[in-house]
């Protein structure tokens, strides 16, 4: 695993395994926020909801969800899916902290990363973080979160992550009126989020791609 810059000069992570990169070379952070923040957090009217986020990966769409929160922002409650955790040298070694300019996130978002499987870890600005070791196929929970961030990898590296039976898990899983977002604007993904329930719908991508999916579940 090889961090790499990106063209707005934050880190992400190369797999050589997968062939595949952690986050956009266009800009890692640039695509976070423009994928998870503005498109979902920033589209609530809530100011306390719970977040699911399937895909932790390097924590980048924690840390900049957490940044979000404070006096004027929501309080959150969030729960990541992520049963394959990077070792702590290559989460630390995208160096999220400094490409965002937040010395003062550096030891929560430490203690976040390395925080034992299932316990909730109170950070400040009402952000509350809790990790599950857990594939997204066993998800059971039901109509427990107001936004979903689905980052998986894409479709051709994981289809298991993107298949009808996913989105039944996670549409049940929504409150209604919840929100889903997602770098991917497949049109079969965005055929199995309908026939799962859900309002789907493409919309303006980040840089370096035309368009993502946002999705709804019926109140």
């Amino acid at each position: 695993m090889i961090p790499v810059r990106t063209e707005d000069g934050s880190f992400t992570l190369d797999s050589p395994a997968l062939g595949e990169h952690y986050h956009s070379l266009f800009g890692a952070v640039t695509e976070s926020r423009h994928v998870y923040i503005e498109q979902g957090l920033r589209s609530t009217e809530k100011s306390k909801l719970d977040i699911l986020e399937v895909g932790l990966g390097t924590g980048l769409n924690a840390l900049l969800t957490w940044m979000e929160c404070g006096p004027t922002g929501p309080q959150v409650d969030y729960l990541a899916l992520e049963p394959y955790p990077l070792p702590q040298r290559l989460r630390m070694a995208a160096d999220h902290i400094s490409s965002i300019n937040a010395p003062g996130k550096e030891k929560g978002f430490k203690a976040m990363m390395s925080l034992p499987d299932s316990e909730w870890l109170e950070l400040q600005d009402g952000f509350r973080f809790r990790w599950e070791r857990q594939e997204v196929q066993q998800l059971e929970m039901k109509e427990a979160f107001d936004l979903v961030y689905f980052d998986a990898f894409a479709p051709a590296i994981q289809p298991a992550m993107w298949t009808l039976d996913v989105f039944r898990r996670i549409h049940r899983a929504m409150r209604p009126g919840a929100i889903l977002v997602t770098y991917c604007a497949k049109g079969d993904v965005r055929r199995a989020m309908i026939q799962a329930g859900l309002m789907a719908e493409r919309v303006q991508g980040p840089p370096g791609k035309h368009r993502m999916l946002k999705a709804l579940r019926p109140e």
